[in-house]
């Protein structure tokens, strides 16, 4: 590492402006490169996996990206779906919110809030077998999203464990995410908070 390239600074608080105008600009190449690591963690989804279930993470990914592409969903719901679960691999225990956070910058409001809160929609289909209240979704019944979040698990979560089924491969979703992390994070018009938009034409 060239001393030249790196900042004055061993804390925060004594950064000049130069200092962080350099992070910024330094910052750029690695930013650039957020969905070849995304696309690598599917890869690698597709190698370890939770045990007991008869697909892969990737394969379950790939499934639910495909039935929404089939569907007829847009760009913002698919690649939803394919990543959906991407958080499982740091944080199984509450994946949902994890991936929410991975695809909040560069995604419409309303997605991220489904994929944040398909965990607990989800419970309508097993927290009986476990003890746990099924209808915890009810809390979110006046949510706009509400109904959008029912509809992502029944249509593409829940029904995309199956073995027999023929999903498109990760390449032919790899354009898609790059295109949704190639924009700029934020921006109001794409993240369009507050406006909820249909899961299919």
């Amino acid at each position: 590492m060239s001393k030249d390239r790196t900042v004055s600074f061993t804390q925060m608080k004594h950064g000049t402006a130069e200092d962080y105008a350099l992070l910024e600009e330094l910052e750029k190449p690695y930013l650039a490169l957020t969905a070849s690591r995304v696309l690598d963690e599917l890869r690698r989804q597709g190698e370890v996996s939770l045990e007991g279930y008869r697909i892969t993470r990737l394969e379950h990914g790939l499934q639910s990206a495909t039935r929404a592409e089939r569907d007829g969903a847009d760009l913002d719901w698919i690649v939803g779906a394919l990543l959906h679960d991407i958080g499982d691999g740091l944080a199984p225990q509450n994946h949902d919110r994890f991936s929410a956070e991975v695809i909040r910058p560069f995604l419409r409001w309303d997605v991220a809030w489904v994929v944040e809160h398909h965990g607990i929609f989800q419970m309508v289909y097993y927290g009986h077998h476990y003890g746990w209240d099924r209808n915890a979704r009810d809390r979110f019944k006046d949510h706009p999203c509400y109904q959008s979040c029912a509809t992502f698990c029944e249509r593409w979560d829940q029904a995309s464990f199956d073995p027999d089924y023929d999903p498109e491969p990760l390449a032919h979703f790899e354009p898609m995410v790059r295109e949704v992390f190639s924009r700029k994070a934020y921006d109001p018009a794409v993240i369009r908070e507050g406006v909820v938009t249909p899961l299919t034409a």
